[in-house]
């Protein structure tokens, strides 16, 4: 079962991020996260991911909510182009961003539009 779900994550995890992100991750990996890896592939990839529930654009929309919250701005700049490649349009991920300000606090949702603006041109959204 945890070989499933490592698989099926990974084939996931390719599908939002990119192949070449992925694979770039995977390699990175030594002897201290290596574990760590596999397992978030397997668990929030494989396990949160992996079922049909919730569309992808959704579940990308909802990470950036997630993620602005917790201002992972890292995290949710690699998720911005996820969300992207799963369909969000400006006018979702603005609305993503609002919410973010609205419950997470209005210096989270600044950092966002920061964070977005780079990525939103190179995608050709701005």
């Amino acid at each position: 079962m945890e070989r499933d779900l490592f698989e099926k994550g990974l084939e996931r995890r390719k599908a939002v991020l990119g192949a070449e992100y992925v694979q770039r991750n995977l390699d990175a990996a030594d002897a201290l996260d290596r574990p760590f890896q596999e397992a978030m592939t397997a668990w929030c990839w494989g396990f949160g991911w992996g079922d049909d529930a919730i569309d992808p654009k959704t579940r990308s929309l909802m990470n950036l909510a997630m993620l602005g919250v917790l201002g992972r701005m890292q995290e949710w700049q690699t998720h911005l182009r996820g969300a992207i490649t799963n369909g969000a349009s400006l006018a979702e991920i603005r609305a993503a961003i609002h919410a973010v300000a609205i419950y997470g606090g209005v210096p989270c949702g600044v950092e966002c539009f920061r964070a977005a603006r780079p990525i939103l041109r190179e995608a050709g959204l701005l």
